[in-house]
């Protein structure tokens, strides 16, 4: 496939999407994005990305996922589709997959994942096992209709959660509490958005990740939450209030309120309290990330925390499931 494949990416201007545009833009490969049409209602700053992805070297097909003749026909310019969709629309990439097939020649599908690993994190609470139930489905429909995938598990996006749990924007306030799920202590791997891009986008055109799962557990950026909160203690040079929520806690909360609030306490709890993230080993057979590209420097959660005394990320809307 190499630098002449194309790349047709779905949610190309979403949370993680606008992060697999700029990677496969710069990376030199011919770079497209089949986003719903535009309306009156959009934020301004969503034309201001579509507008610098576009002056980047994005092409932009407009269209709905239920157009099939017209998605196909996108399809058949491409070499490799990427999805970003979001969770509400994962379900929606039966159509894509649908697509595909019709084609008949693409050469990797990349489905929106970019969490838990599906086919081996348990324990997850109904709401967040849902959402994992639907992230099987697409691998299972992806393999039955005989199209070349690579899965991604990118475990935690980096600066959402630093974000979330952090809130260094707030690190001046003498009223900051910091809510520690559990006992603190489960390990999760938090990797930042844009590695996570790129190792997307290199996997899509390397042969040896092929129908495989690519994991991300980066050794420097395996973290629990008590580490996490001690190291920005350090680096802001102050002591942070903390106020521990139980897992049995969590349990009821999640089981009070309603759908889908719910699925926001149910991943806390499985990736900060059941430590799923790093619930089984890696062998050799397992494709990790940073150790199948070592020459890539990714961002280490430390030199992320110093990146953070003078940017301090500001919180927004991402799917993290």
């Amino acid at each position: 496939m190499g630098e002449r494949s194309k790349i047709l990416i779905f949610g190309a201007s979403g949370y993680f999407g606008r992060y697999l545009s700029k990677a496969s833009i710069s990376m030199g490969y011919p770079t497209y994005a089949y986003l719903r049409p535009l309306r009156p209602d959009n934020h301004p700053s969503k034309l201001q990305l579509l507008k610098y992805l576009q002056s980047m070297g994005l092409t932009i097909y407009h269209g709905e996922l239920e157009e099939h003749d017209k998605v196909v026909s996108v399809i058949k310019e491409v070499d490799i589709v990427i999805s970003a969709l979001a969770v509400p629309q994962h379900l929606d990439q039966i159509k894509i997959i649908n697509a595909i097939k019709e084609a008949g020649n693409v050469k990797r599908f990349i489905p929106s994942e970019y969490g838990n690993e599906v086919d081996r994190v348990k324990g997850a609470l109904p709401a967040f096992q849902k959402l994992l139930d639907n992230k099987q489905r697409i691998r299972r429909a992806t393999e039955e209709a005989g199209i070349p995938f690579t899965y991604v598990s990118a475990n935690s996006f980096m600066s959402y959660f630093v974000s979330y749990l952090l809130r260094p924007h707030h690190r001046n306030s003498n009223h900051l509490t910091l809510t520690v799920y559990g006992t603190g202590e489960a390990k999760a791997a938090l990797n930042h958005e844009e590695d996570v891009a790129v190792y997307t986008v290199r996997a899509a055109t390397d042969p040896r990740a092929a129908n495989r799962v690519i994991i991300c557990r980066p050794p420097k950026n395996i973290i629990s939450q008590l580490e996490l909160v001690a190291s920005w203690e350090k680096l802001i040079a102050r002591p942070i209030k903390r106020n521990h929520l139980s897992s049995h806690q969590l349990i009821a909360l999640s089981q009070e309120v309603a759908f889908s609030d719910n699925v926001a306490i149910a991943i806390l709890h499985n990736i900060f309290v059941m430590g799923a993230q790093l619930s089984f080993e890696l062998t050799h057979h397992d494709l990790e990330a940073s150790q199948l590209y070592p020459d890539y420097n990714y961002t280490s959660i430390h030199d992320f925390l110093h990146r953070c005394l003078l940017h301090p990320p500001i919180p927004t809307l991402a799917t993290f499931a």
